[in-house]
């Protein structure tokens, strides 16, 4: 793969190393890291295996990571590592979800609509997803429904609020997904899209080209780039806004640490979902994109998958994601 070199070190990186990390309670065990429609025709409830992995089977191949509880566990820590980076927050627009209806696209687990109906018992919320995962029993206004956000949107509903978060790789046609969004909104309602930007890098020049995570995503978005499906789309998500009609967009910046090697708890709590993250979720990230979309070998993908497993450990290399949030609005009246 090519090599992409971090950017220069800065004189006074902004996340802070821990000097003692060496003696941290996270310790060098990964398990120490964890604390934390349509009607469903048998078609959707039918799931495809492949590499020892489930998979869907509505629209089989618009989503290449697997949705067996292995990686619903995945997700649900990601959840957790979202909302303590903004502050024990779930979103960020100028809202008050009570009295509203709101709509997460591509929910996922469902995690996110059930914590905000849980703390907004005024909001109606829909979660919609290719996968059947969420759970039954849900706060009593919180429904799902299983969908393909890629199509055509037949609901004639009218959200006041949408949410989209983590759906790198998983999109062929941003610009016409924030169309249907803005089309979907009620005028005045708000769009919140949470994505990291998928370059790492490190602000004290400890992350070299060669590491293991880097050669990850380098490895990760030519495959993505070869089906269509971006891994990087959040650095274009304020441009994709303003090209489909909103205004006021505005764009956040928070930095996702790897590792428990900052400073400050709550990053490191972060940085420690994170690199579990890593260890425990390369073989989803893995198995499909670089055996199948890029040939690799299987020896060559587990070898892969150990080195980013010993990388993700490591407190000497002090690598960051930039998690970028942009909120912005659906004008009262349309431009004339």
């Amino acid at each position: 793969m090519p090599n992409r070199p971090s950017p220069p070190a800065t004189a006074h990186p902004e996340v802070e190393v821990d000097s003692d990390e060496v003696d941290s309670a996270y310790g060098d065990d990964p398990d120490g890291l964890s604390s934390a429609g349509t009607s469903l025709r048998s078609s959707i409830m039918r799931y495809e295996w492949k590499h020892g992995r489930r998979y869907h089977s509505y629209q089989a191949g618009a989503y290449n990571f697997p949705n067996d509880e292995r990686e619903q566990d995945r997700l649900d820590m990601i959840h957790h590592a979202f909302f303590r980076l903004l502050g024990d927050r779930l979103f960020l627009a100028p809202v008050d979800p009570n009295g509203l209806r709101v709509l997460d696209v591509g929910t996922g687990t469902g995690i996110w609509p059930i914590h905000l109906g849980e703390l907004y018992p005024g909001a109606d919320v829909v979660g919609n997803d290719l996968s059947p995962i969420q759970p039954a029993w849900v706060p009593p206004n919180v429904r799902f429904l299983v969908d393909d956000v890629e199509l055509d949107w037949a609901s004639p509903a009218r959200y006041d609020y949408i949410h989209c978060r983590y759906m790198a790789a998983s999109i062929a046609d941003w610009p016409r997904l924030f169309r249907q969004m803005y089309d979907s909104l009620a005028p005045g309602g708000w769009l919140e899209l949470h994505e990291s930007a998928n370059t790492l890098y490190s602000e004290d020049g400890t992350l070299a080209p060669d590491n293991a995570l880097v050669e990850l995503m380098l490895g990760l978005s030519r495959a993505c780039d070869a089906i269509g499906r971006t891994m990087d789309p959040a650095p274009r998500f304020a441009a994709w806004a303003a090209a489909a009609g909103f205004h006021a967009v505005r764009e956040q910046r928070f930095k996702m640490p790897v590792g428990t090697w900052p400073k400050d708890p709550r990053l490191k709590e972060v940085g420690a979902f994170l690199s579990l993250n890593f260890f425990e979720g390369v073989e989803a990230f893995t198995a499909v994109l670089l055996r199948d979309v890029l040939g690799w070998a299987p020896e060559a993908v587990e070898l892969m998958n150990s080195r980013v497993r010993a990388a993700a450990r490591r407190k000497d290399v002090h690598p960051i994601f930039d998690v970028l949030v942009v909120t912005a609005q659906k004008p009262l009246r349309p431009k004339p």
